[in-house]
C-alpha cells in the first residue's frame, strides 16, 4: 500500500478512520523554520468534522500532538513525528454492512485485492487520513511564507461561481460555511446542500485553487511536470473525479491564435491561459486549477447492492457523513497544493550552479 507523497519534501502516514489515532512523518523539512504552532491548528480547524450544519456531525477535536523534530518552537532536520487521537468513534455504526459491498466505495476493491478489510468508517480509505496531509501543508505553507494559496469553493450542483478568480475577493472564503467568496452564491449553494441533506441524498461540486506570488521555474519536466504532480496530488483526494488547469477542456474549443499567452517585455503574459505554467515549469504568472469531486457515495436512504457472497441485499446508510464533501475539502486542496509547490522549491535549488 502507497503511504508516501513527495520527494525532498515528504509525507508518510498512517491510521484508520476509528483506529486508535492517525498521524504521519514529515521527512525533508529544512532546520530552523520557525512554526506557528497556532496556525498549524487552525488549517485542522477548517477541515474538522462537525463545524457546520451542512457536514458530518461527527465531533473530532483533531488536536496534533507533535513527537519529534522541533526543537524551541523551530525545525531541527529531523523528521517531524505526529498524531492526531481518534477521540468520537461510532463503530457500531458500520457493524451491519461488514459483510456487505456498498456502491462506489472502496469495500469491494480492498477486499478483493488484500483479501479483507476494515469496515469502520472505511479504515484506511475513509477521508480522515486527510488530516494529516493537512498538517503537512500548513507546515508547507509557512515554508513558502511569499506564495499565497487560496482554494474555494466553486461550485455545487448546477450552482456555478460564474466570476473570474480576480474579481473575487479571497477574504471572503472563511465568511460563510460552504466557502464561497461571494454571498449571493453561497446562500444559494448551502440551500441546495441542505435540501440533498434532508432527501437523505449528496452532490458533488468543484474547487477552484489559485497560488499567487509564484516563483519561475517550479517543475521537473519530462515526467514531473508541475501540474502532473498537482494533479497526482489532487486525485489522491477521496471523492475527486477530476482536474484541470489554465484553460482546462474549455482551451481544448478554442484556436491557437486564441489560446497563445503573449508575452509582456518583462517576460509576463498579456493572458493566462496555461495556468501560469508552460513546458511543465511554473511561468511567474498565477497558478489556478479546478478539481471536481463527486456526491458522496454513502446515502440516507434505501438502495440495493449485493453481499461479499455475491448475495442482493437493501441497505440504508447509516452513521454522519456529509450530504457534500467540498467545503471541507477546501483546507485539503490547499494542503496538498502548498505541499507539492514546496517539494519543487526544494528541489528548484539544485537545478543550476
Amino acid at each position: 500500500m502507497s503511504n508516501s507523497l513527495g520527494k525532498l519534501f515528504k509525507l508518510s502516514t498512517f491510521g484508520e478512520s476509528h483506529g486508535v489515532a492517525i498521524g504521519g512523518i514529515i521527512d525533508g523539512c529544512p532546520a530552523g523554520l520557525h512554526l506557528d504552532l497556532a496556525a498549524i491548528q487552525a488549517e485542522l480547524d477548517r477541515r474538522k468534522p462537525g463545524q457546520s450544519s451542512i457536514v458530518t456531525q461527527r465531533k473530532e477535536a483533531d488536536q496534533v500532538e507533535f513527537l519529534s523534530g522541533i526543537f524551541e518552537g523551530k525545525t531541527t532536520g529531523a523528521s517531524i513525528g505526529f498524531t492526531i487521537k481518534n477521540t468520537n468513534q461510532k463503530s457500531n455504526d458500520y457493524s451491519d454492512i461488514k459483510d456487505t459491498f456498498r456502491p462506489s466505495h472502496a469495500d469491494f476493491t480492498y477486499t478483493k485485492k488484500y483479501g479483507l478489510r476494515d469496515y469502520r468508517g472505511g479504515g484506511r480509505s475513509s477521508a480522515r487520513e486527510t488530516a494529516n496531509w493537512i498538517v503537512a501543508g500548513a507546515i508547507a505553507k509557512q515554508l513558502l511564507a511569499d506564495i499565497k494559496i487560496n482554494a474555494f469553493t466553486s461550485s455545487v450542483g448546477d450552482i456555478f461561481l460564474e466570476k473570474p478568480y480576480q474579481d473575487l475577493n479571497f477574504n471572503l472564503i472563511e465568511s460563510n460555511i460552504v466557502r464561497c467568496p461571494d454571498e449571493s452564491y453561497a446562500i444559494k449553494m448551502i440551500k441546495h446542500i441542505k435540501e440533498m441533506k434532508k432527501q437523505g441524498d449528496t452532490i458533488g461540486g468543484t474547487i477552484t485553487c489559485v497560488a499567487q506570488n509564484m516563483p519561475i521555474g517550479f517543475g521537473e519536466p519530462i515526467f514531473d511536470k508541475l501540474h502532473a504532480r498537482l494533479g497526482k496530488a489532487m486525485l489522491s483526494i477521496n471523492a475527486v473525479k477530476g482536474f484541470e488547469y489554465g484553460s482546462g477542456f474549455c482551451g481544448a474549443k478554442m484556436k491557437g491564435s486564441e489560446h497563445n499567452d503573449s508575452f509582456n517585455s518583462d517576460g509576463s503574459t498579456k493572458s493566462n491561459l496555461s495556468g501560469g505554467i508552460q513546458g511543465g515549469i511554473s511561468n511567474g504568472m498565477d497558478i489556478y486549477f479546478r478539481v471536481a469531486f463527486k456526491p458522496v457515495a454513502t446515502l440516507l436512504q434505501k438502495y440495493n447492492t449485493i453481499t461479499k457472497d455475491g448475495k442482493p441485499r437493501e441497505v440504508q446508510g447509516k452513521g454522519r457523513h456529509d450530504p457534500c464533501v467540498v467545503p471541507r475539502a477546501v483546507p485539503i486542496v490547499e494542503a496538498l497544493t502548498a505541499m507539492v509547490l514546496a517539494d519543487f522549491y526544494l528541489l528548484n535549488k539544485t537545478a543550476k550552479l
